[in-house]
């Protein structure tokens, strides 16, 4: 419990992966610092496939070397076009080696990655633990009122919101969004095979969105299998030996005979973006700042960069002495997140829209872009480090 009568530099709002990651870096980086968030069992089964630059920042936060060994290496990416379409592009392989790394990121189950952030979380002395959830949160001109579930009050010069899609943050700063629903809802599951993956993720282009394959620890991947919702059903509503054969199916026998594990989850696909990251002492994280398909692995990494760069902005206006929650702070939090955000959101939106689209004269053009692609050295090396660091975060 906290005092209601103490002013924290920071609350956040909202206990997954990046509102856990935001209240660390923000302690870490001299902010006295609540969460609220209930504490409850991670339920399902999905992991989360951290490229570059998340690593690094989960190890700058002491929560990396608790979890690093339930992770998978993400050595090399192959593109397939599985569309069956007249104009069909070449596959594409994409090697960290071929830009001196030792691996693109890493795949975690993600109960694993939130037990090393909860771990590290009751670590932190200035670090305090609300275990509820918000109620309202009231905007006021010094500082923000939060009331939880249970009748807590507390306050904050600045408030992160990290509480998903239909936040309560964004709300209360009036921040609009945009919402489009995708025609399409991925499927998430794990299975077990028989060939090993020797690190190697694997994504099949179909013409209803992407079936990707993500390395796990041992013989085992992660799936994320995107169809149309209807296809989506009928696919959950398989039995594990039926479910086995499509996926194996799907996969072209590339890791041999499949088992489907316990866990399938569905999630309706949509593209979301507010039109502010950050205003009136409200900082918008995670999926409250921004909704986008399971492409490219980009969703909880773009999460945790808003966590870094808020933290990083609040601590420097904390060491000047300054407000965190301050316009200036959080203008400068939506200039910096901005590009990042946008630049991600249209490149998925894309290459989603590629694959959905029928219209033939398209289909040479798509198949020569994944030519070059995979054919020029120079092309394939800015597309492999843009997709880890944006350029101008280097």
């Amino acid at each position: 419990m906290t005092d209601a009568s103490t002013l924290h530099d920071a609350v956040v709002i909202g206990g997954g992966p990046a509102g856990l990651a935001a209240a660390i870096a923000l302690a870490q980086a001299g902010a006295r610092t609540a969460l609220v968030a209930r504490r409850v069992p991670y339920a399902d089964n999905r992991t989360t496939a951290l490229l570059g630059a998340s690593v690094d920042l989960l190890e700058g936060l002491d929560v990396w070397p608790r979890c690093k060994g339930k992770a998978a290496a993400l050595e090399i990416m192959r593109l397939v076009d599985d569309t069956g379409r007249l104009f069909r592009a070449p596959e594409v392989r994409f090697s960290c080696h071929e830009i001196a790394l030792d691996a693109f990121g890493y795949n975690i189950d993600n109960r694993s990655l939130m037990l090393a952030m909860e771990e590290r979380a009751a670590e932190l002395p200035n670090l305090v633990r609300c275990d509820d959830e918000a109620e309202s949160v009231v905007i006021e001109a010094d500082d923000v009122a939060v009331r939880t579930a249970s009748g807590e009050f507390l306050s904050a010069r600045l408030v992160v919101g990290a509480d998903g899609r239909h936040s309560l943050c964004r709300e209360a700063a009036g921040i609009a969004v945009t919402r489009r629903d995708l025609t399409q809802t991925a499927l998430t599951f794990n299975v077990g095979h028989a060939r090993p993956h020797r690190n190697v993720s694997t994504e099949f282009h179909t013409p209803h969105g992407p079936c990707v394959f993500v390395p796990l620890p041992g013989d085992r991947s992660s799936i994320v299998w995107v169809s149309a919702p209807a296809e989506a059903e009928r696919l959950r509503g398989l039995s594990d030996a039926e479910l086995s054969a499509a996926i194996e199916k799907q996969s072209h026998s590339i890791l041999g005979r499949m088992t489907v594990e316990p866990g399938r989850n569905l999630f309706p696909l949509a593209i979301e973006r507010p039109k502010s990251f950050g205003r009136d002492r409200i900082a918008l994280v995670g999926e409250a700042a921004h909704v986008v398909p399971p492409i490219g692995a980009q969703g909880l990494n773009l999460g945790l960069r808003d966590a870094a760069d808020i933290a990083r902005l609040a601590g420097e206006a904390i060491a000047a002495g300054q407000d965190p929650g301050a316009p200036d702070v959080l203008k400068r939090y939506d200039r910096v997140r901005r590009p990042d955000i946008l630049s991600r959101t249209f490149a998925i939106d894309i290459a989603n829209r590629s694959l959905l689209n029928d219209f033939l004269p398209l289909q040479p053009v798509r198949a020569v872009g994944m030519h070059l692609l995979g054919a020029i050295g120079p092309l394939r090396r800015f597309a492999m480090r843009e997709g880890l660091t944006p350029t101008w975060r280097r």
